[in-house]
């Protein structure tokens, strides 16, 4: 950790009160000057911090950059190694290039602006700055490819839980992978893995989540207006919200994978499930048919009836869409 680094989590943990540059040049072990420096950087940065004279430093209670430092403070689950960049094209992309030079278990990349964000099936997902959380998470689990899915539907689970604790929203799962709360979409998660073919298992996986937290500035792109929505659609959204949900999910997603081959999450992800008795299209590559959603069976696979044959839909073959 840095002096920058380290100064913001000090002024995090006192977040709204002041600290004395004499202290936090005592408790960085740096000189004032360096002090002096690290803030100035900072409110480079765009953190909200406030000086007055001899009472010192303070992070601004309204200060909502997502930090490191903020999330950190947060998490109840001590394994992660979260890093927070401005700007980046892709944090799944960026988690790879570590995961292939030997980054631990549990590292984490979340950032303010995703340019290439990535969706399923090869689409992009809408990542504007400072609206949403947009982050990956290196696993390298020990399951066979098969059971791979359960790491994205997991992470469903622990990311409408989280939502519903610090945000109060009641989110629901559309399958496989998408978060929806007053039937628009706010948040999808994406899981990519590179495969130990010698094996038949997963050298490593890449789990990425992006959540809309508040409107754009403009509004959404017209070809998302119908779909997508947000957690405070009116704005408003409490300063520290982003910090607070990202460090929530993080444990609440701990807890189910260190336990993944029992599938704890399994009840919860059926109980939150969007689509249960609706009529939907099933997508299977350039082939569309009407079924009816019976459920979700132990592997995950989506259960639909068509002309009395119940069939079990695979995540990889498939996308599902409602009939209005």
């Amino acid at each position: 950790m840095n002096t920058k680094e380290a100064l913001l989590f000090v002024l995090e943990e006192q977040r709204g009160m002041y600290v004395s540059g004499e202290e936090l040049a005592k408790r960085l072990g740096v000189s004032r000057t360096a002090v002096w420096k690290a803030v100035n950087s900072l409110r480079e940065d765009g953190f909200d911090i406030v000086s007055a004279g001899s009472r010192g430093y303070r992070l601004s209670a309204e200060s909502d950059l997502l930090s490191s430092a903020a999330v950190q403070q947060a998490l109840k689950t001590r394994v992660f190694d979260v890093r927070v960049v401005p700007e980046t094209g892709s944090t799944n992309d960026d988690v790879k290039a570590l995961a292939e030079r030997g980054a631990p278990e549990f590292t984490v990349v979340a950032s303010e602006l995703q340019t290439k964000g990535k969706g399923r099936l090869g689409r992009s997902f809408y990542s504007p700055q400072r609206t949403g959380i947009y982050f990956s998470v290196l696993l390298r689990p020990k399951l066979p490819v098969t059971d791979a899915l359960f790491i994205t539907t997991s992470a469903a689970v622990a990311t409408a839980s989280a939502i519903e604790g610090v945000c109060g929203r009641q989110a629901g799962i559309k399958w496989v992978n998408d978060i929806y709360w007053q039937d628009r979409k706010v948040c999808g998660i994406l899981t990519e893995a590179s495969l130990d073919l010698e094996n038949g298992s997963l050298a490593y996986a890449v789990l990425g989540i992006g959540i809309n937290v508040s409107p754009p500035e403009g509004g959404f792109p017209e070809e998302l207006k119908a779909i997508a929505g947000c957690l405070y659609p009116e704005g408003g959204c409490p300063a520290g919200t982003r910090s607070r949900l990202l460090a929530s999910l993080l444990d609440k997603f701990y807890e189910l994978y260190v336990h993944l081959p029992e599938k704890r999450f399994l009840d919860e992800y059926r109980r939150r499930s969007i689509l249960k008795g609706l009529n939907v299209n099933v997508i299977q590559g350039d082939r569309t048919y009407p079924a009816s959603v019976v459920g979700i069976d132990d592997q995950c696979h989506l259960l639909v009836s068509r002309d009395g044959q119940l069939i079990a839909l695979d995540s990889g073959e498939v996308s599902v869409r409602p009939i209005k």
